[in-house]
C-alpha cells in the first residue's frame, strides 16, 4: 500500500512536543477560504508554477510526454492542467526550479525508513512523528498502520486531524495516536459550511467521543479576522470545550497569508481569500477567554 504525500519537514516543533517528523498527507475534505496549504487539498500529484523566475528556455514543454505545457503568447510557459498526470519529468528538466511537483507516491517501509533517520532527535527531545495534511484520514488505512508501525517501535505520534472522517476510520486511527491535534473552526454550522464546504456535526460528534474516551487532545483554532474571530464565537467555543471535560490544551493559530502565494502557483487564487492578519489584541483577548475557562493556552503550536 501507497501513500500520497506532498512533503515531509523535518525538525518541526510547531506539530506536537519536542523536535518531529511532519508529515503532509495530499488530500482535504474541506476547502477552508483562509488555506495554509492549498497544495494539500486535491488527491492527485499537481504541479505549481512562479513564472517569476522562469528561464523561458522550454525544456519543460520538450520533456513533457502529455503536450501538457504550451507556450503562451506573451512566451510565458503555461500548464494545461486536464492533461497533465503529475509525471513529474518536466520538474526534473527545469533548470530553474520554477516548476514543483506538489505529491509523491510513498511506501510504508520507504516511509518508516525516513522516518527512522530522526530518531535521534526524537528521542533527545522527546518528539516524535506528526501526520497531518491536508487531512490524513482520507489515507486512513495507510494511516491507521503507520500509526501502529510508530508504536511498535515506541515513536511518539500525533496525529493532526479536522475530525472530518466517518466515526469508524476516526477512532481507529485516534485509538493508535499518542496525542490529536484536533482543529476547531466554527461552532456554527450553516457558517461552517459556507467556508469549508462542508458541516460540522461529523467534526462536533468525533470530539465529543474522544474527549469522552480519555484521549489526550489539543485543540487547535485558527484565528480568521471577520470569519470566526467575533468575541461571541470564541466564547462559544471555549464554553463548549469547558462543558466537554478532559480538555487541558487549546492552541490558537493566528492567521497568515502564506497560501495565498501557492494558491496563486496553483492557478487557484480566485478560490481562496485574502485576509488580514489579526490584531495583536484580538489575539490577546481570545487567549485570555480560554485561560479563564481553565485551558492551558498559547499561539501557535
Amino acid at each position: 500500500m501507497n501513500a500520497l504525500i506532498f512533503d515531509i519537514k523535518r525538525y518541526a516543533v510547531h506539530d506536537g512536543p519536542g523536535i518531529r517528523t511532519a508529515i503532509f498527507f495530499k488530500g482535504c475534505p474541506l476547502e477552508c477560504v483562509w488555506c495554509h496549504n492549498p497544495e494539500g487539498i486535491e488527491t492527485f500529484s499537481e504541479l505549481l508554477h512562479r513564472p517569476g523566475i522562469c528561464g523561458r528556455c522550454y525544456t519543460c514543454l520538450n520533456v513533457c510526454p502529455r503536450d501538457a505545457l504550451r507556450k503562451a503568447d506573451s512566451n510565458t510557459v503555461t500548464i494545461v492542467r486536464e492533461l497533465c498526470d503529475g509525471c513529474g519529468l518536466c520538474v526534473e528538466a527545469c533548470p530553474c526550479d520554477a516548476l514543483q511537483l506538489a505529491g509523491r507516491q510513498v511506501s510504508l517501509r520507504a516511509l518508516l525508513d525516513e522516518i527512522e533517520r530522526d530518531r535521534i532527535f526524537h528521542d533527545q527531545s522527546c518528539g516524535g512523528v506528526t501526520l497531518t495534511g491536508g487531512e490524513p484520514l482520507l489515507q486512513h488505512e495507510f494511516v491507521i498502520d503507520l500509526l501502529k508501525e510508530l508504536r511498535r517501535s515506541s515513536i511518539h505520534s500525533a496525529l493532526d486531524t479536522s475530525g472530518y472522517a466517518p466515526e469508524d476510520q476516526f477512532r481507529l486511527a485516534a485509538l493508535e495516536s499518542d496525542v490529536i491535534l484536533y482543529d476547531l473552526k466554527l461552532m456554527n454550522d450553516e457558517q461552517h459550511r459556507q467556508v469549508t464546504g462542508v458541516s460540522n456535526k461529523l467534526i462536533i460528534n468525533n470530539l465529543k467521543w474522544a474527549a469522552n474516551a480519555g484521549l489526550d487532545l489539543v485543540i487547535r483554532i485558527p484565528l480568521i479576522p471577520g470569519i470566526n474571530d467575533s468575541d461571541a464565537e470564541i466564547r462559544n467555543k471555549a464554553e463548549f470545550l469547558a462543558d466537554l471535560g478532559n480538555i487541558r490544551s487549546v492552541n490558537i493559530l493566528p492567521y497568515h497569508r502564506g497560501g495565498i502565494e501557492k494558491a496563486r502557483r496553483l492557478e487557484r487564487f480566485s478560490r481562496f481569500h485574502e485576509l488580514e492578519v489579526p490584531s495583536e489584541e484580538k489575539l490577546n483577548m481570545a487567549l485570555k477567554v480560554f485561560r479563564d475557562h481553565g485551558f492551558e493556552t498559547k499561539s501557535g503550536g
